[in-house]
């Protein structure tokens, strides 16, 4: 009985190897196939500058990518500036102005080492 045994049993563990081994390789062959379909669908030039567009962000030379980010539902003014409301332009140098200008005159009246200090921590403003 004993005789009989190891040789079964290691032809049965040799089975199930085997088993596993062609279920790995039908797997394997079905992602091959896939993979095939979706290679003949990207093989033309349009499909290939789509996928490079959509997944890669690429675009093609003499063009820039422009992403446009979604806004805010909350109707709130602030946060990205893209959502604030136009400026006209005849407003807008009027606000640049006084600012660039009661900046320079308080520089100017600072000397040497003062002066360098407060331009570089302008930030803080």
């Amino acid at each position: 009985m004993l005789a009989a045994w190891f040789p079964l049993s290691t032809l049965w563990h040799q089975q199930k190897q085997i088993d596993a081994t062609a279920n790995q390789i039908a797997l394997i062959r079905q992602q091959q196939r896939a993979l095939t379909r979706e290679a003949k669908s990207i093989s033309t030039k349009a499909a290939a500058t789509l996928l490079a567009r959509q997944d890669y962000q690429l675009v093609a030379p003499g063009q820039s990518l422009i992403e446009v980010l979604p806004g805010s539902h909350s109707g709130s003014v602030g946060g990205d500036p893209g959502t604030q409301p136009l400026v006209a332009p005849s407003s807008a140098s009027t606000l640049v102005g006084p600012l660039h200008s009661a900046a320079t005159s308080h520089r100017s009246t600072l000397g040497g080492f003062a002066s360098r200090l407060v331009h570089t921590l302008e930030f803080w403003r």
